[in-house]
């Protein structure tokens, strides 16, 4: 099946954003931003400020990033609010401005998107489920749709649950997330190769997430950072064996490598489009960027995007 079988043939959750159906019809394939928490780190360094703190503290620093995508020409762009759920402020004290940190979040993404669609980023808790740790499942869900509720009265087009390690806890997040919105939600897991494949940090491999994601009604699903845009190629063609669903991809700017004291992302701009179109071809529908990547890297993403499918 050629990529734009797929693109067209992707199965749409009748309750998805009529804006994400019509932009992936209309484009086929979606530029989605770049980082944020290694922007972030360019600009003031997050030991010393919890870095979702600053959309209330220097809202400015937050707009000056997402802004950057946008002028880059994402269509879409995030929030910062990865780290945003109740039990991670509570680390910083923060549990209790929980509403003002979403919601102003969503306000500063959606002050520069114009008419492109903003999706809230949603991370991990933090804490592992029991077994392996203290967390129930009902405590994760009700920590995951809290911050869910937030974001969606805020007007979101839609949530991105990413960086999931562990399939029982992107369960639990989806779950908490369907429960109180019907926006389009997104489902996006980080794996690393093993002698066994693909598998994330608690061992689920790529069918495993793929089944949960649809059997729990994501709208879309993936997969972000752990690694640079080679290996996502990989990714991509195993997602979709088992998903007719659009498949979300952000890659790293490859591998950190520490570099006279400093982490530096080594996949350039140059280097990164020159796997865009095979990236296409695997089925990718969202193609985006995580740690290291820039606004350089998602404007040169946008044009070979552009030039690829204009091709066809």
């Amino acid at each position: 099946m050629i990529w734009s079988d797929i693109t067209f043939k992707v199965s749409y959750n009748k309750e998805m954003s009529n804006k994400l159906i019509d932009a992936l019809k209309t484009k086929k394939v979606l530029v989605a931003d770049g980082a944020w928490g290694t922007e972030i780190e360019k600009i003031k360094n997050p030991r010393v400020q919890y870095p979702e703190i600053l959309n209330i503290s220097q809202p400015e620093i937050i707009e000056k990033i997402a802004l950057s995508y946008i002028e880059a020409g994402s269509d879409i762009i995030l929030t910062n609010t990865f780290g945003g759920n109740r039990l991670k402020l509570k680390k910083y004290g923060a549990e209790e401005k929980i509403e003002q940190i979403n919601k102003k979040g969503v306000e500063i993404s959606r002050k520069v998107a114009g008419n492109r669609l903003v999706f809230a980023s949603i991370g991990p808790t933090g804490e592992l489920l029991k077994p392996y740790g203290n967390l129930t499942e009902k405590e994760a869900i009700d920590c995951f749709s809290q911050q869910v509720r937030i974001l969606t009265d805020a007007e979101v087009d839609g949530i991105v649950i990413e960086t999931m390690s562990d399939v029982g806890e992107a369960r639990c997040a989806l779950m908490g997330a369907k429960t109180v919105t019907d926006k389009p939600v997104i489902v996006c897991f980080t794996f690393n190769i093993t002698s066994s494949g693909y598998r994330t940090l608690m061992g689920n491999n790529i069918y495993e997430c793929v089944e949960m994601a649809k059997t729990y009604g994501a709208d879309a699903v993936g997969s972000n950072c752990g690694s640079g845009i080679e290996t996502f190629i990989d990714i991509t063609k195993e997602i979709r064996k088992f998903t007719q669903l659009p498949v979300w991809i952000k890659p790293n700017a490859g591998i950190p490598e520490l570099v006279s004291g400093k982490t530096i992302y080594p996949e350039t701009p140059e280097h990164m489009v020159t796997f865009i179109p095979e990236l296409i071809k695997s089925g990718a529908s969202i193609i985006g960027g995580c740690c290291g990547t820039t606004p350089l890297h998602i404007k040169k993403i946008v044009q070979k995007v552009f030039e690829f499918v204009n091709m066809q």
